[in-house]
């Protein structure tokens, strides 16, 4: 049998057949990373808890992305009521005719296009997600296949989103989505992006998606992201990098997937600097979900703050690692972080890892993690009034998620987030 090996992944690579110089000597330099580091085992540190390479192995014998797009309409898997700039994504495949994003404020170029023509985008291209840290960055470096570049130009404020919706379609054979895009943020420019992934169909898709994004300065994100593909081992990595007074809130939600990983970066590198962070995992059956967070304060009088919250049930598992680094040049930082788990079955496990280290001497920083079941006293006292049990668990559980999505600005998002939120804590739990 044809199993997915270091080996024959590196065949494949090795055999692409590339027309550009630079673009074939930045995937020959990623498949030699991927080649010293191999694919992550039980023993590999940042990798111990989240075993992608067993479950790559178990579904895949071997890998293909030549599945062809069937869907005629994304209408099922839209954010309802949100105004936006949409870019549709099938099975890794950026697929123009279900997109929608004309605009004079914003420039979207497959990342194919972008790069035949723009040697400057090659050029940024690595920059932040450095494919020597982490082999699926390697793999993604070396074989990405589609993706785009979005690019707003200084003083621009874009008045709706931009959503990029992909869907896994296994509907007549498991799909492979490897993926890479850029975005630019101008001097002063302000936009939300947004990230969706769905499945449609019962077979196994895996997704290695990466983002790489400049805030330049005065410049504001809000980027989130919002997983429920069920069907899905994704590995999952944005690196944003922020100039001086710019302004990043990121959000994470993880609902459903087989096997789900989170790599999310910030560089604050320039004075003023706010950045928040906010993560909310809520897993039922086998899914697992690991979030990996790295938050490096490279200049001084900035300020970050990180909040994941998950909830766990059945035999599904929650992994937390975030890490703060603060420069010995970062002085006047303040940066604070807490992981909060709640545990629904005795079958369920949740491996939390909170971590600072600090190389200055005037900051204000914290972090710390909890876990546990839900407050008995509380259950009962919400059972005098009148309250079932499984209600009164689901009250308690919207109101520690609640937390977090009320943290999102956009009202009609933060209103189709409660609602997922919702049916999976008053329907699965």
């Amino acid at each position: 049998m044809n199993v997915v090996t270091q080996s024959n992944l590196i065949d494949r690579i090795t055999s692409e057949e590339l027309s550009q110089d630079a673009l074939y000597k930045l995937r020959l330099e990623a498949k030699e990373a991927f080649g010293k580091q191999g694919l992550p085992h039980s023993k590999t540190e940042e990798y111990k808890f989240t075993p992608l390479t067993r479950y790559l192995e178990k579904s895949f014998e071997s890998f293909s992305s030549d599945s062809k797009n069937t869907l005629t309409s994304i209408d099922p898997y839209r954010i309802k009521g949100l105004d936006a700039y949409e870019l549709v994504f099938v099975n890794g495949e950026f697929i123009e005719s279900l997109s929608s994003f004309a605009s004079t404020d914003l420039e979207i170029t497959s990342i194919r296009t972008a790069l035949e023509q723009n040697s400057e985008i090659l050029n940024q291209l690595g920059e932040l997600a450095d494919a020597s840290r982490d082999p699926f960055l390697a793999w993604n470096t070396a074989y990405f296949t589609d993706g785009v570049v979005i690019s707003i130009a200084d003083q621009v404020r874009l008045s709706k989103p931009i959503v990029l919706y992909h869907i896994s379609d296994t509907q007549n054979q498991k799909s492979v989505a490897i993926n890479r895009n850029l975005i630019f943020l101008g001097n002063g420019s302000e936009v939300s992006v947004i990230e969706k992934h769905d499945s449609i169909g019962n077979d196994v898709s895996f997704i290695n998606h990466v983002n790489e994004i400049i805030v330049k300065e005065d410049a504001g994100l809000t980027y989130s992201c919002i997983q429920k593909n069920s069907t899905g081992i994704q590995f999952n990595h944005t690196n944003i990098h922020q100039a001086s007074n710019s302004r990043v809130n990121c959000f994470t939600i993880t609902l459903e997937g087989r096997a789900v990983r989170n790599n999310l970066h910030l560089a604050i590198d320039g004075e003023g600097c706010d950045s928040h962070m906010y993560g909310l995992y809520l897993l039922t059956g086998e899914t697992l979900a690991d979030n990996h967070t790295v938050v490096d304060h490279k200049k001084p009088n900035s300020q970050s703050n990180e909040l994941y919250k998950g909830v766990m049930s059945e035999s599904s598992k929650g992994v937390f690692n975030g890490k703060i680094f603060v420069r010995p040049q970062a002085q006047k930082t303040n940066a604070f972080q807490s992981n909060r788990n709640i545990i629904l079955s005795d079958k369920a496990t949740v491996n939390t890892k909170p971590q600072l280290e600090i190389w200055a001497d005037d900051v204000k920083c914290s972090h710390g993690c909890t876990s546990g079941q839900l407050d008995d006293e509380a259950l009962f006292y919400l059972q005098t009034r009148g309250i079932d049990r499984d209600k009164a668990q689901a009250l308690l559980l919207d109101a520690f998620a609640g937390e977090v999505v009320e943290k999102i600005e956009n009202a009609v998002l933060r209103k189709y987030v409660e609602e997922l939120v919702n049916v999976q804590l008053h329907e699965r739990f």
